[in-house]
């Protein structure tokens, strides 16, 4: 594989791919968080009027999405894939300008390098989402 079909299909593939995950998971965290706090900020206005059995399923309902927030994690998968694009982007615009680690090597090397860095950053990724997923059964 040369340096564009690199950078083409495994770097810009990975770029993509974790802002489109982050920008799902930052929506629907948002979305769901939103819904919440605005059902709970009516509880007291039902309460008002003394339907207490919806102020109760409300309630409940807040219980309810705070735990599909806690299940799927979608704020910390939102800051982790933005935080893994961000540190892709970067090396992509190092090795790119031939700055930073990359300065003073050959275009081969540097290469090699930008290879190594971005495959293990994607790698230490999938070990801790495996890792969580464990952590999800075993809970």
């Amino acid at each position: 594989m040369n340096n564009e079909q690199y950078l083409k299909e495994r770097l810009e593939d990975q770029i993509s791919w974790y802002d489109n995950k982050s920008i799902k998971s930052q929506k629907r965290y948002k979305s769901i968080k939103g819904f919440e706090i605005i059902v709970a900020a009516l509880i007291p206005v039902v309460a008002i009027f003394e339907l207490t059995w919806i102020a109760g399923l409300m309630g409940a309902s807040i219980a309810v999405l705070e735990g599909i927030l806690n299940i799927n994690k979608y704020h910390e998968n939102w800051i982790e894939y933005r935080s893994i694009c961000e540190t892709l982007k970067h090396e992509k615009y190092m090795f790119s300008t031939l700055t930073g680690v990359y300065r003073y090597l050959e275009e081969d090397d540097a290469f090699m390098l930008l290879v190594e860095r971005v495959e293990n950053i994607i790698s230490k990724e999938n070990v801790n989402w495996a890792n969580m997923n464990r952590e999800k059964k075993e809970g």
